[in-house]
């Protein structure tokens, strides 16, 4: 393994070229670092001294690409026009066997999918390139944005540290994502498209432990319970009208393999109608459709048990699956439930 890697080729995606620095950065860089919206959960406190840009763009232009113990920034543009979006970090360590990734972009250019885009790429070209064996980022525990890029491009969330981080006089948690080269190759090798065949199946002995291995994103347990609570909660139902709800619980299976796991409360003598309790995908096989797919076994079920409606309820805030429920027929009642949002389909 070498200390410096070789020269920087710039990277093409299908919307972004990533590529050096040049002097002309220096200016787009300083107002990046200075607008309070950025830097809320960055490392640098405000103002940022233009100077202190001038030197860092200087030192930046004088390197051939990144060097073991070194921070080295890359620009990322829109490949047609050339407009500067953000930038990417890049820290390499242990001999340049681990990298740490970092990424920014001007605020008017969020919610594009930019950042997936270019730290998508920049973790290949680590991988494929410089032979890296590990890959991490950190980040606030308070900016799920930032969080999401990482899981979108296959990081696994490896640990919470508390108090660990100092920004000024400022002390904060962090979060830390990472994968290896065999957790990236996983990923990118995942099924992309959609199942030919879904089904709800028994959790038994046989593959209790296979379920319980079921994971999402760990952003998303804002929204979705890990299985570890949904099968306390199927163990010690809660009472709701003086009585305890009865769980009924499927694993969710797609063209062989078990990919999710779903639970209803029933509709019963003190419960009216049945309520979607758990949907859960694993973090694998999301965006093939897979839960709309489970959505439709559930109301086949529920009609089967002569059910008029079904009820469920979801968080707000960014990545809440409300969105997806109401594309697929839920109305909001008004009610809010322990802080969530409670819909109603109706099924006849």
């Amino acid at each position: 393994m070498v200390l410096s890697a070789p020269m920087f080729t710039p990277i093409r995606t299908e919307r972004l070229l990533i590529r050096a620095f040049e002097p002309d950065d220096a200016e787009g860089l300083w107002q990046r670092r200075n607008d309070p919206v950025v830097a809320r959960y960055q490392n640098w406190e405000l103002p940022f001294p233009r100077e202190r840009v001038d030197r860092i763009v200087s030192e930046l232009v004088a390197m051939d690409g990144p060097e073991n113990d070194e921070w080295w920034m890359a620009i990322v543009a829109d490949a047609g026009t050339g407009e500067t979006l953000g930038d990417l970090a890049l820290h390499l360590s242990w001999e340049g066997r681990t990298a740490e990734v970092g990424y920014t972009f001007a605020a008017e250019h969020w919610g594009r999918g930019y950042a997936v885009e270019a730290v998508e790429a920049l973790v290949a070209y680590l991988y494929r390139q410089l032979d890296v064996t590990r890959v991490f980022g950190m980040l606030h525990p308070d900016n799920p944005p930032s969080a999401m890029v990482l899981e979108r491009v296959g990081m696994l969330f490896e640990g919470h540290t508390r108090s660990s981080f100092w920004l000024g006089d400022e002390c904060s948690d962090d979060w830390i994502y990472g994968m290896t080269r065999e957790d990236w190759e996983t990923w990118i090798d995942r099924p992309r498209s959609r199942p030919s065949r879904v089904r709800l199946i028994e959790v038994s002995a046989s593959n209790v432990h296979e379920v319980e291995r079921l994971a999402t994103h760990k952003s998303q347990e804002r929204f979705v319970a890990p299985m570890t609570q949904s099968f306390t909660d199927a163990l010690f139902p809660e009472v709701v009208d003086s009585a305890p709800v009865v769980p009924w619980m499927r694993a969710v299976e797609a063209d062989g393999a078990l990919v999710g796991f779903v639970m209803l409360a029933v509709r019963t003598e003190h419960h009216p109608e049945p309520f979607l309790w758990r949907l859960l995908i694993d973090r694998l096989h999301q965006r093939r459709g897979i839960g709309g797919m489970v959505l439709d076994l559930v109301v086949e079920e529920c009609r089967a048990r002569g059910d008029a409606t079904l009820l469920t309820s979801w968080g707000e805030g960014k990545g809440s699956p409300g969105a997806f429920y109401l594309a697929n027929g839920f109305v909001p009642t008004g009610r809010v439930i322990h802080g969530e949002t409670e819909g109603r389909k109706q099924l006849r």
